[in-house]
């Protein structure tokens, strides 16, 4: 008898799996992730003050929009969906993204931080995710990542400050202060 390895103890989810399933999920390679419970109230006044201040600050910028989470389908077995985005392209007419976004905020829960620290955070920086912003509700604080010749390099811890990105043509400056209270 011999060891198994490892992709022989979970199963391989696929696309056309996931996208038959009930509730909210995340397929990274080709292991599901339950994006269950509901996230928490907090999390989602954070997510939507957020979405707020993107629109504010890109509502001049003739490309880029932002948007709450959407399913952006990596590959057959990665599907991904951050809880804010910023897309610099037209999207298709399918129910998912293929190309990755300019910029994402992941908001910590005690459920998804472990995946949003370190396994989405590899993820999109093999992906070109040109900002990746992880958010504490918690400490009320924010870790701004920028990619830099292929690899994350953190630009900025936020509480209530400032923050300028450029995101394809358009300067930004986003104000952290903005979405604690």
């Amino acid at each position: 008898m011999g060891v198994l390895k490892k992709e022989e103890c979970y199963p391989n989810y696929t696309y056309d799996e996931y996208k038959n399933w009930e509730g909210r999920w995340e397929v990274i390679n080709g292991i599901a992730y339950a994006m269950s419970p509901m996230a928490h109230p907090k999390h989602q006044r954070i997510s939507s003050r957020i979405d707020w201040q993107l629109n504010e600050l890109l509502k001049d910028c003739e490309k880029c929009k932002a948007y709450l989470p959407v399913d952006w389908k990596i590959n057959e077995n990665t599907i991904v969906q951050p809880d804010n985005l910023v897309l610099c392209y037209e999207i298709n007419d399918k129910p998912y993204i293929t190309k990755a976004p300019t910029l994402i905020f992941e908001i910590l829960s005690k459920s998804t931080a472990l995946k949003d620290i370190n396994l989405k955070y590899k993820i999109y920086e093999n992906e070109g995710v040109g900002y990746y912003i992880i958010v504490d509700p918690d400490s009320q604080s924010a870790k701004i990542y920028k990619l830099i010749d292929f690899k994350y390099v953190k630009i900025a811890d936020a509480t209530v400050d400032k923050v300028e990105m450029v995101i394809d043509s358009c300067k930004i400056e986003f104000d952290f202060s903005l979405i604690w209270s």
